[in-house]
Formats: C-alpha cells, structure tokens, sequence
C-alpha cells in the first residue's frame, strides 16, 4: 500500500491556480524535470525524487474528520507518494520544501497530513503550527520552513 501525504487547502484558488504556483515552484526549485506542467500536475506527475503527485479539486462531508477535528474542509488537495524503493526521508524533505513554497504563494487555511493519520502542520488564520515530534520535523526539515511557525501537536480524534 503505498503511503500518501495530502496537502488540503481552503483557498479561493481553483485547482488549475494552484497547479501553476506548484509548477512554478517546483521548476524553480530544481524538483520538477521538463515534462511536468501544471496541466499534468492535475492529471498526475513525477517529481525529481520519484514522488507521484496530483492536485485536484476536492470537498469533504460534514462528518469528515477534516471538517469535524480541524473545521477544515478543503477546496483544493494536493496530494505527494513518495516511491516506496526510494529514499524516503529525501521524498518527505522535497514534499516539505514544496509545501512550504505553496503556502508562501497560496492564501488560506491548510493541513497537510500523512493518510489521516499524522499532522504534519496545520495554518489556521495564517498562523502556522507544526507537529512537535522530531521524528516528522528533523532540524534540515525544519529549515525548509520558510515561513515562521510554532511547534504544537495537533491529533485527529480516534
């Protein structure tokens, strides 16, 4: 099974939007090669690391634990699988440095987390809180960051 982190965005940015700003980013950063394009970042693309990612339009249920724990109910997902047969640490540190990008360059509220499970961070109001665990947030993780934050642990509901 293969193991997913989705960025979820509330932002008046449509899917097509936020594809541009993560194309642009991505090519500036040296993580996306000439064949990814914002049209196939909606379909499904490749990063330098191997990670597969898509952004699509999305909207939860009410009872979706997204909207009932954390009162978001995203608007735009971005989702990044890292390639199980590579190095992981290096894939979650891209995926950071993307992250981080995005949020630089795309208003509102957001979480990105690993298969409902984990809470990587979390914007509210524009505050951004990251997990406290060192094991998620290594220090060269941590300098990815671009924007600044506080450490605090958020936790889905069982």
């Amino acid at each position: 099974m293969a193991i997913s982190y989705l960025l979820e965005l509330v932002t008046p940015s449509s899917p097509a939007e936020v594809a541009r700003e993560l194309h642009a980013l991505g090519r500036a950063e040296g993580l996306f090669d000439e064949s990814v394009s914002p049209e196939r970042l909606a379909e499904g693309a490749v990063s330098v690391s191997g990670s597969w990612l898509r952004v699509f339009g999305t909207s939860k249920p009410s009872w979706h634990v997204l909207v009932t724990d954390l009162g978001i109910n995203p608007t735009v997902s971005v989702i990044f699988q890292p390639d199980k047969e590579r190095d992981i640490a290096a894939a979650q540190h891209e995926m950071v440095r993307l992250v981080s990008g995005l949020l630089a360059r795309v208003g509102g509220d957001a979480v990105l987390h690993r298969d409902l499970d984990q809470v990587w961070l979390l914007r509210r109001d524009g505050e951004l809180s990251l997990s406290e665990r060192t094991d998620i947030w290594p220090p060269e993780r941590l300098a990815a960051v671009s924007q600044p934050y506080h450490r605090r642990t958020v936790v889905f509901s069982e």
